[in-house]
């Protein structure tokens, strides 16, 4: 039986396992144990910045969620981005990724978010479909990047 959480700094050895397992898997991205070590602790250690959701099973964590907070201007109030969701392969179908996004989810209403956002691969065909089924839907905006 796995419970969801919030995470703490404890967790962030194995949250970068996660981020591995979910980088090794993207395109864009590499895994690097340093500079997501010093983003996981930037959102722990800050709750204006977001926060980062766990699934614990018998002690060990099998799968994370970030929400990180903005504002947006167009609708007047704050916003969540949703970033880094991951769960470990070995449980994958057994419900915990509907119950991170679904608590996800509910910690977005409770903190007054009027729209949360997110990003996947184009062709991971499966996630796109996973988060329609929670009521996600295509945006018409494509995200572009500037790379500092």
């Amino acid at each position: 039986m796995s419970i969801i959480r919030s995470a703490v700094e404890e967790d962030v050895p194995e949250l970068v396992d996660l981020l591995s397992l979910l980088f090794s898997q993207e395109s864009e991205f590499q895994p690097n144990r340093q500079r997501q070590t010093a983003g996981l602790k930037g959102i722990i250690t800050d709750p204006a910045v977001g926060i980062i959701l766990v699934a614990e099973n018998d002690g060990r964590l099998v799968g994370m969620v970030n929400i990180l907070y903005t504002v947006s201007t167009v609708l007047g109030g704050r916003v969540a981005l949703l970033e880094d969701m991951v769960v470990d392969p070995s449980t994958r179908g057994t419900g915990i990724g509907s119950k991170l996004l679904n608590t996800a989810i509910e910690t977005c209403k409770t903190n007054n978010c009027k729209r949360i956002t997110l990003l996947t691969d184009q062709d991971n065909i499966n996630a796109q479909r996973f988060y329609e089924r929670h009521g996600f839907q295509q945006s018409t905006m494509i995200p572009l990047r500037y790379r500092i």
